[in-house]
Parts: C-alpha cells; structure tokens; sequence
C-alpha cells in the first residue's frame, strides 16, 4: 500500500516538474565538440569530419541555451538530406526530435519519430523519447483545459455578479 502511494506522488510530482530523462550538455562540451569539427575539416577524413559534426549536433540539441538547440536543429536538418545509410538517418532523425523536444515543438517531435521507428521500429531509446513527447503533449492538454474552465468560470461569475447587481 504504502509503495502505491509512494509511486502516485511521485507520478504526481514528475507531471508537474516536467522533468525527462534526456541528458543536458554544459558549454565546455559543446566548445570541444566545435573546435572538434574546425579541425576534422582540415583534414582529409570525410568520416572523421561526418562522426565530428554528429558530436556536434548531439551536444547542441542537448544544450540548455536554446540558441544552440535551433543551432543543432538546423544543422540536422541540413545534413539530413546526405545520410548515406539508415542507421546514419535514423541516428539525424532522433536528434532532430530531441532538439524539437527541448524548443517544446512537441508535434513536430512526434512526427520525426514516427519517421525515426519506421527505420528501427524497436529502438528503445526513440521509443522512451515518444512516450515522453507524449506525456507532455497530454500534460500541455490538461493544463489548456484547465484555464480555459478557468476562464469561463470567470466569465460566468462576472456575469452572474453583474446581473445580480442589476436586479
């Protein structure tokens, strides 16, 4: 009895905090991962440079500074055209839906992995990230209802104090 109890305030307290289990990049790691890429592009090594910018774009899309998201975000999108094989696309895909996730474009997260499982169906890692994507979409639900009654209760009372006035 007492662990149900325990689970319901902590299901109860993780709806109203927010929290996911996506990992935040600080930056340091972000400023290694770029000066990274700066020097894999004056080599010859098209792999080394490929493998450097996906660092890059993981450690962007896990910032907390939303400037490097949409910056992690864009280059995603740019490299996504070129994915030689589906495990490089599904690995651009998924980062493109953490990075949607962390704007709060949670839709458009959704979709990405949706694209993202018709690769690798069971892919544990998207798999987590949709149910959170989804539970956030479900939070943001609950709250817009919640202020909207807020709001025609308010209404209604307004208008029920104004018409007690008048009579």
């Amino acid at each position: 009895m007492d662990a149900k109890i325990g689970k319901f305030f902590e299901s109860v307290g993780s709806f109203f905090s927010g929290g996911d289990q996506i990992p935040w990049c600080d930056r340091d790691i972000i400023a290694g991962c770029e000066r990274e890429v700066a020097d894999a592009a004056k080599g010859d090594s098209e792999e080394l440079k490929n493998e450097s910018i996906m660092r890059f774009s993981w450690a962007l899309v896990h910032s907390r500074q939303a400037e490097d998201v949409q910056r992690g975000i864009a280059m995603l999108e740019a490299s996504l055209a070129n994915s030689s094989s589906p495990l490089q696309q599904r690995e651009k895909l998924y980062l493109l839906a953490v990075g949607y996730y962390r704007t709060g474009e949670y839709p458009k997260s959704r979709q990405i992995l949706d694209r993202c499982l018709e690769i690798a169906p069971d892919w544990r890692q998207a798999l987590t990230l949709k149910k959170a994507v989804e539970d956030r979409i479900a939070k943001d639900g609950v709250i817009g209802i919640g202020i909207t009654a807020t709001a025609v209760g308010l209404i209604a009372g307004g208008i029920a104090a104004a018409l007690a006035r008048k009579k």
